[in-house]
């Protein structure tokens, strides 16, 4: 620790010495969109809610990423899992075997198991509004005004599961001008996209606002056995808004949303090659023989309503009803014949009630509230071992009723100083049941198979528990001046525990009493800087976690069956740095670096033992999952006044990652080396600002990586150790038409 200490004072004090340098320079958190004023070229000020209320970027003392629609635009960014190219220490990637679930890590602290009744790491926001399940979490970029990445434990404000962090999607709301976009992109691939948005004033009092967004690509590659596209892309996404604003004081809206995703089944490469089937040409290309229903729903309605009672006080509600369902099938073999199949089904649904109070005092500011959930998930599937003619199948739910209060304050001790204390109070209650049985034959009564009883009951059980938590948060930020803030904090994060949904009380009894929950204390020192006469800014910050009972999914073939286990492995120590910057070269072109390091170690690592049925450490062994080491990205955006031909704007950017592990325990085999993504776009704009062209090029070195795999070794298994990719190389053409 005192090393660490060490060496987060040395890169706080290096922010004069960083300032020199030409390109190294602040928030990469953001677009930082260009103007000039009064004949001064600035770096345009990012207004966000990483606290609950309107604040400038540069005073929260949170380390935030903040990226506005017209940057993501400027870059061609097709979803939310593209932020990883643009964001220190963040891991968000497509889910294996899946087009549209969401897998996200921030800091080293996340969730890979999309499971139901598995809790993310990460929490996801769309208007405030938490979305519990990763199914369908995918976010396309449309009808937005920016998102907001933050960075570490957000306990106190947006409570259970945003221990790593948060990601914010926040909706543009209706102004008083009627507004129409239609955008079409074609690209590689066959791909052939159309997004029609628009947001008009009905009367003086009411707005409604639309967006209809088509996305359809062919596959990477092929399935070989069945012939049908892999990797490609048929979704198709909505939301509709009603915006009632009678007076100044009070603003209400009704928002809906649905996300369909039609894609074929996402199934793997195999890695290793098995008698009669070497391995393929192409990481897009897969044999997998399963077949059967493919599809994700996700839909949702809200209710906000914000009412300002003085000028200094805003009570808030927000209302949220959310429900999905995703039926698909994974081949973990990638052969034609059922050597290990899962077809499977994921279910859920939430209702959620938030009241906020939020105070805007001369020297205090803050929020307070009050929150509750009711969720329900449930899900099945079967685990077709053909080489034994067995089925297990798995099935179950769990319920959870959720009550916060929480209350965040700053206080302004004078003008350069300023403290804020807060802190949260959850409960959760949970209950879950689980059920698992074997059948002789390849496939159960549930997923198509003849009625018949089970030959092994190996779990049926309901149990219930309550877990309870208080997370407090305090930061102390002096800013001698607008252009220069130094801050440090102290948070603490709370992963609520629960049950394992593929518990096999056979293999692993104290299954049937639950997880615990997670918690990270983390430490951070950070300051963002502006200076140059505000062409350039800086952010840097360093942290230091203290991360106690991990939830470690592990999956391991145990004679003809697969025991799962969810332990709380026991302890670790992370700590870190990150840098982001931006400068105005010139006028015309400007420059954002982002680095980012962190160093996770496994202090405990508490792993049953099959054989023994014995806790051993073996902290030695394992390593921290999804969490490179070195992240950093550099871009170039320059734009060219063409005069009353337009604006061209070409961006160019490398994202860079270091090795990193799949699981927790490394496999070369599986495991992913460093690389290096090189993106770049151009895009024209008329002079009147109606229309819009562009080009954009992503993977331009046609870099294979992996973002995920299954790891099933074994004769049994026909050595199934599985690997999923991001895409290859792509072209995309977009053309734009504002009125």
């Amino acid at each position: 620790m005192k090393s660490f200490g060490k060496s987060a004072s040395a890169l706080l004090c290096a922010g004069t010495a960083l300032a020199t340098l030409p390109l190294l320079s602040l928030p990469a958190m953001a677009q930082a969109q260009s103007q000039e004023t009064a004949g001064e070229f600035t770096l345009g000020e990012i207004v966000v809610t990483a606290r609950r209320r309107a604040e400038s970027l540069r005073d929260v003392p949170v380390s935030i990423s903040a990226f506005t629609a017209e940057q993501m635009e400027m870059q061609g960014t097709p979803d939310i899992t593209s932020l990883t190219k643009t964001t220190p220490n963040l891991t968000m990637q497509v889910a294996r075997g899946s087009n549209s679930t969401l897998i996200a890590f921030i800091r080293g602290v996340g969730q890979q198991d999309p499971l139901w009744g598995f809790e993310p790491g990460v929490g996801l926001y769309v208007d405030d509004v938490y979305i519990a399940r990763p199914q369908g979490a995918v976010l396309d970029i449309f009808d937005i005004e920016r998102i907001e990445v933050l960075r570490g434990p957000q306990g106190t404000l947006y409570g259970r599961n945003t221990i790593g962090g948060a990601v914010k999607y926040v909706t543009r709301r209706i102004d008083d001008e009627p507004h129409m976009k239609v955008k079409a992109q074609v690209g590689s691939y066959k791909q052939t996209d159309l997004i029609i948005s628009g947001s008009s004033p009905v009367t003086e009092t009411v707005g409604v606002s639309g967006a209809v967004a088509l996305y359809r690509r062919d596959g990477y590659g092929k399935n070989l056995t069945t012939g049908k596209e892999h990797y490609d892309k048929d979704v198709s996404a909505g939301r509709l808004s009603v915006e009632f604003k009678p007076n100044e004081d009070l603003f209400i809206r009704v928002a809906a949303d649905k996300t369909v995703d039609d894609s074929n089944p996402r199934h793997g490469y195999r890695l290793l090659p098995t008698a009669g089937f070497p391995v393929l040409d192409s990481v897009y290309d897969t044999q997998a023989g399963l077949t059967g229903k493919q599809k994700v729903k996700n839909q949702g309605v809200s209710g906000i309503i914000e009412y300002r009672t003085s000028d200094s006080v805003t009570l808030k509600s927000i209302t949220a009803y959310r429900d999905g369902r995703s039926d698909t099938v994974i081949d973990f073999d990638n052969l034609p014949g059922k050597i290990l199949d899962i077809p499977a089904y994921y279910e859920d649904d939430q209702f959620s009630q938030e009241l906020q109070l939020v105070y805007e005092g001369e020297r205090l500011k803050g929020v307070a509230g009050l929150y509750y959930m009711d969720a329900h998930a449930e899900g099945a599937f079967d685990t077709i071992v053909g080489l034994a003619n067995l089925t297990t199948l798995t099935a179950g739910a769990v319920d959870t009723k959720s009550y916060a209060a929480f209350a965040d304050f700053t206080y302004e001790i004078t003008d350069q100083f300023k403290a804020s204390v807060g802190a949260r109070y959850t409960s959760d209650k949970k209950t879950g049941s689980v059920y698992r049985v074997n059948y002789d034959g390849l496939t159960s009564p549930l997923f198509g198979g003849t009625p018949r009883n089970p030959t092994l009951i190996r779990s049926d059980y309901t149990n219930s528990r309550t877990f309870d938590e208080f997370t407090p948060r305090v930061s102390l930020t002096y800013q001698p001046d607008r252009d220069f803030t130094l801050y440090a904090s102290y948070s603490r994060g709370f992963k609520s525990g629960g049950f394992d949904m593929r518990g096999d009380a056979i293999l692993t009894p104290d299954t049937v009493n639950g997880y615990n929950p997670e918690l990270v204390d983390s430490y951070e020192i950070g300051s963002k800087s502006r200076f140059w006469d505000g062409r350039a800014t800086l952010n840097l910050a360093a942290f230091y976690s203290d991360y106690k009972g991990q939830q470690v999914t592990t999956q391991v073939p145990a004679g003809a069956s697969i025991a799962s286990f969810v332990d709380n492995v026991g302890s670790s120590s992370i700590k870190g740095l990150e840098a982001e910057g931006m400068l105005a070269v010139t006028d015309n072109l400007t420059a954002n670096v982002v680095v980012g390091y962190i160093s996770a170690e496994f202090d405990t690592f508490l792993r049953y033992n099959l054989a023994t049925g014995q806790y051993d450490n073996i902290a030695n062994q394992a390593v921290f999952q999804n969490t490179p080491k070195w992240t950093a990205s550099f871009g170039l955006t320059y734009t060219h006044d063409m005069g009353d031909a337009g604006l061209l704007t070409l961006t160019g950017a490398a994202a860079h990652r270091s090795a990193f592990s799949m699981f927790e325990f490394p496999n070369p085999a599986l495991d992913q080396d460093g690389y290096t993504l090189f993106d770049l776009s151009a895009v024209w704009t008329a002079a009147s600002d109606n229309w819009s062209v562009g080009v954009h090029g992503k993977n331009l070195g046609n870099k294979k990586y992996r973002v995920g795999g299954y790891n099933f070794p074994g004769a049994l298994f026909a050595d199934s150790i599985i690997g999923y990719y991001g895409p290859p190389r792509t072209v995309t053409a977009t053309v734009e038409y504002r009125f």
